[in-house]
């Protein structure tokens, strides 16, 4: 489908579409090996587009995959030989690790759903604070969960210096909560729940915007069409 550039080059995440003008109009930006003009269409599926020399991916190429991660292996991509703790690479199949990337963060003790792709404009879009995007976790406690300390986590907490924005934080039982973030700090929940007094056992992420599957520990699988298609039009790709 024939788009304008400074769509297609925003639609990838590589800059907004004023700033695309200012590209091609500089002439950074190549179509099939001839400089563009500013105004000029292109296919992103069938020419060659380049930007500052690097050529943009085809998208047709690019892989979605989930995991249940378990508890004890750390987010990392970095071969099992050069790091002392397990990761989640050693639970992909051989072909595929050093392809597919963790998208965000979860750390050794926190379980569930994490997503692996090659496509880093998804990556972006899903882990930068400015896009808004949604993920939920389940939380369990050793005490009571009082309202009042589920009230001033979703107002948001102070976290060196910094209020955490504003969650979602459902009761689900006496030791039991869910919560839903549009940011994601490092160890973020396990700080909230800290300074609102609540001991955290177990921390499970349910749902990355609209990816919400039932997987056993460890399983690995390819997003359905479905699930693909929803979760791209999602952040606008």
């Amino acid at each position: 489908m024939l788009e304008r550039l400074q769509k297609i080059l925003s639609a990838q995440g590589i800059c907004s579409r004023r700033k695309a003008e200012e590209y091609i109009e500089a002439g950074l930006v190549k179509v099939n090996g001839e400089v563009a003009l500013l105004g000029q269409k292109a296919d992103a599926q069938i020419d060659t587009i380049e930007v500052d020399g690097k050529i943009l991916k085809d998208r047709q190429d690019m892989m979605y995959y989930l995991m249940n991660k378990p508890v004890g292996y750390i987010t990392s991509n970095v071969d099992n030989d050069e790091h002392p703790d397990r990761t989640v690479r050693d639970l992909l199949p051989k072909e595929l690790q050093g392809k597919v990337y963790p998208v965000g963060r979860l750390d050794k003790e926190t379980s569930g759903l994490l997503l692996f792709t090659n496509d880093g404009v998804l990556a972006y879009r899903l882990t930068h604070p400015s896009f808004d995007h949604e993920k939920e976790y389940e939380v369990e406690s050793n005490e009571e969960v009082k309202e009042g300390q589920l009230e001033k986590m979703r107002k948001g907490i102070m976290i060196k210096d910094e209020k955490t924005k504003s969650a979602t934080v459902v009761k689900t039982g006496n030791t039991t909560f869910t919560i839903a973030l549009t940011e994601g700090k490092n160890r973020q929940i396990r700080r909230m729940c800290q300074k609102v007094g609540i001991p955290l056992i177990s921390l499970r992420r349910t749902r990355v915007m609209t990816l919400h599957p039932t997987l056993k520990k460890g399983e690995f699988r390819p997003l359905s069409s479905a699930e693909k298609s929803a979760l791209l039009s999602s952040v606008d790709l």
